[in-house]
């Protein structure tokens, strides 16, 4: 089996302020083409967690790497493969794009000679074409948040970090903004934090749930197998015992007229051991539906409430 090509790495990230710990003990790995989605209600430490991974806010403990660099210990050379847009773009209005970008690739040490390319191919990416000698406080929300991710690609980084990159964009904007971060996805390596599941299903390839400033959940999206449901119909309706029994399965509900929802544990399917045993003790099965559960259902469940979760994890 091939080793992934990590491009950035977090062990043990946690901050403190005001005497207490807001992010606590965070691990990531982020690999080369992934998409990592972090998800999490407001105050669960996602701005804090990033701006830690960018390097433009020192953990109280733990350490980050880029590319194999200490972003402690070398700086400079670890942050030439990151681009970062923080929650609030760094954008100066009374400048013009072109100028602006131009500020960009010196300060993140692209060669004068290499800037006009560098500064043509992050407004192309980014769809701003026809925007390079316009004042950027005259442009739109939307296209403001463009010249915020523009700047954090002009350097051509292998690592971007968006910090809610579609914040208070109108359903049209939004869309730009989101298949903008869908191409990025093919040249770089992304994380992507929002507030909106809609954003992270459609774009990420992995997703992360920060509750109480630690990592509950960390799973590839779309998987099978990882805290299904089935539903069940049957002519003959067993004792819940007996479905309890079957390996697999950790909890059984009688929904009434024959119907039964048993919750599966994460790693297994049951389908296959459900029929044999339907059979074997002429429970007459009718109907048999898998279900996993939906993000959404994923992220309520382990952002409600106070109590702490020990992390999910891709099986």
């Amino acid at each position: 089996m091939m080793e992934r090509d990590i491009k950035l790495c977090a062990q043990g990230l946690a901050r403190d302020y005001a005497g207490r710990r807001v992010v606590d003990g965070i691990d990531i790995e982020l690999a080369a083409g992934e998409v990592l989605g972090m998800l999490g209600p407001n105050g669960a430490g996602k701005s804090t967690t990033l701006r830690m991974l960018a390097g433009t806010l020192a953990p109280s403990a733990g350490r980050v790497s880029l590319n194999g660099h200490d972003l402690a210990e070398d700086a400079r050379t670890a942050k030439q493969g990151l681009g970062y847009l923080p929650e609030r773009p760094p954008l100066y209005p009374e400048l013009t794009v072109d100028e602006y970008l131009s500020f960009c690739a010196a300060v993140h040490g692209v060669p004068r000679a290499d800037r006009r390319r560098a500064i043509d191919a992050a407004r192309a990416d980014c769809g701003l074409e026809d925007t390079g000698r316009r004042p950027i406080g005259h442009l739109s929300k939307g296209f403001q948040q463009r010249v915020g991710i523009a700047q954090a690609i002009v350097h051509r980084p292998d690592v971007l970090i968006l910090d809610e990159p579609t914040a208070g964009l109108d359903p049209n904007q939004l869309r730009g903004v989101r298949a903008l971060v869908a191409r990025l996805a093919a040249r770089h390596s992304v994380i992507l934090s929002s507030h909106m599941l809609s954003e992270i299903q459609a774009v990420a390839t992995r997703v992360l749930i920060v509750h109480q400033g630690r990592v509950v959940y960390d799973a590839a999206l779309a998987r099978h197998g990882d805290g299904d449901t089935v539903e069940l119909l049957l002519g003959a309706s067993p004792a819940r015992e007996a479905l309890l029994a079957i390996t697999g399965v950790v909890d059984a509900t009688a929904l009434g007229s024959g119907r039964w929802r048993l919750a599966v544990a994460p790693g297994h399917d049951v389908r296959a051991t459900l029929v044999d045993t339907a059979v074997a003790r002429g429970w007459q099965l009718l109907e048999l539906t898998r279900r996993a559960p939906s993000l959404e259902e994923r992220f309520a469940a382990l952002t409600s409430g106070s109590e702490r979760h020990a992390p999910e994890a891709a099986a």
